[in-house]
């Protein structure tokens, strides 16, 4: 399906955010984007000339729409993403919680037996984000932190980016070839 749920929340890395952004678009992939308040802090903070990015994406929600088409499993979507993903809202999400659109539209994609990946942006972990992780994973979501590799060697920051939409795109079943692939060695 060509149409894909996006969440951004107010942990760091916006820049990964963006960059899935525009290549989802580029794709001609339906984007759904869900912004968080305190992610519109962090991309002030990270990313500014952000809205230049988000004016490309025509299906916007306010993280407290809870009438938006993705709080119900009758939309269908090709799975959605939560990038970045808060602590706060990975534990949410790993308990069932649908105080908000992001949380509502993972439960119920979860729910549907559809694709949900959560980036989550922290470093180090405690025993209670491990937890979480574990229980949104045991839940049915995948747990993509964004860890680039470097066999393709990457000569600016943008490449291990670009290495990290990919693999999110890889984990929703989008074809693309936004980052150069293992070839062997």
């Amino acid at each position: 399906m060509n149409k894909i749920v996006m969440a951004i929340t107010g942990a760091s890395g916006m820049p990964y955010a963006l960059t899935l952004v525009q290549e989802l678009i580029s794709l001609d992939i339906e984007l759904h984007l869900v912004v968080s308040s305190a992610a519109y802090k962090v991309l002030q903070l990270e990313s500014p000339g952000y809205e230049a990015t988000l004016s490309l994406v025509e299906n916007i929600y306010r993280q407290d729409d809870l009438g938006a088409p993705m709080a119900s499993g009758s939309f269908q979507h090709g799975g959605m993403v939560v990038c970045p993903c808060s602590m706060a809202s990975l534990a949410a999400i790993a308990q069932g919680l649908g105080s908000n659109l992001i949380h509502r539209a993972a439960d119920v994609t979860l729910k549907e037996n559809r694709r949900l990946v959560l980036v989550p942006r922290e470093t180090p972990l405690n025993r209670v984000h491990l937890q979480n992780m574990l229980a949104a994973r045991d839940a049915g979501a995948v747990i993509l932190p964004p860890c680039p590799g470097f066999y393709n060697k990457p000569q600016e920051m943008q490449d291990l980016i670009r290495h990290i939409a990919a693999r999110i795109m890889d984990s929703l079943g989008i074809e693309n070839s936004v980052s150069r692939r293992w070839e062997g060695g």
